[in-house]
């Protein structure tokens, strides 16, 4: 299911620039109040062979806005649908929390919210100094936030904390886009590993760096067309 779109947002990570840090994972979560049990932004780790030949790998992974998006093919209401920008977006008042777009994508990266979001800030009640420290509830309570390290900005496109009982995936970050910057996991690279750009633009960063390089993608026979792409190793 081929989509004509205005733009193709991509990604190109390069594995040679990549330290293993996580730092991408962690911004994710920060910027998209992701809970705990989830990551939009993940990894991949592989260890091959026998000591003492041995090689390891390190595979930053996050929705690949597939441009044959299987999640989108599979979904029953449309709630999992592709915009102008190339991006595979959800909205969440038309999910009805079937599961059909996390059995149909074959890369792992749909979550599904099984009980209530941030469920381990409303039951920590016990503060780390007696006195001294609040609890989730209570700096939540006094930031005026659903969580204490809520991040407000997520919720001028999507919501800010998803509900118990439908999906949530990454979304290259749309709001920052809207505004005109990068996605968080691009902007918190130490190491500049993560190129982003319109891909249908011969002169953004993501051309140029996929002309440069040879690149590939995360099973490719699968026939998704995913617009994550790797260059050089890790």
């Amino acid at each position: 299911m081929k989509t004509a779109t205005k733009r193709q947002y991509s990604m190109v990570i390069d594995l040679h620039r990549c330290v293993g840090c996580s730092a991408c994972d962690i911004a994710c979560k920060r910027e998209n109040n992701v809970q705990h049990s989830f990551a939009w932004s993940n990894h991949i780790l592989e260890t091959r062979g026998t000591f003492p030949n041995t090689s390891f790998r390190y595979i930053p992974t996050l929705c690949n806005h597939c441009e044959d998006a299987p999640c989108v093919a599979h979904c029953p209401t449309t709630a999992m649908h592709k915009d102008d920008n190339g991006l595979t977006m959800h909205d969440a008042d038309k999910c009805i929390g079937c599961r059909a777009c996390q059995q149909a994508c074959p890369y792992g990266v749909i979550y599904f919210n099984q009980e209530r979001p941030h469920r381990h800030y409303r039951e920590y009640l016990k503060p780390a100094i007696a006195g001294c420290t609040s609890t989730g509830p209570e700096a939540a309570q006094a930031a005026d936030v659903p969580i204490p390290v809520y991040n407000p900005t997520r919720a001028t496109t999507y919501p800010g904390i998803r509900p118990q009982g439908i999906v949530e995936k990454c979304t290259f970050c749309d709001h920052r886009l809207a505004v005109g910057e990068q996605p968080a996991c691009v902007e918190a690279c130490p190491a500049d590993a993560r190129i982003f750009g319109d891909k249908k633009d011969p002169e953004s960063p993501v051309s140029i760096a996929l002309r440069d390089h040879a690149s590939r993608v995360l099973k490719p026979e699968k026939g998704t067309r995913p617009n994550v792409h790797y260059i050089r190793d890790y």
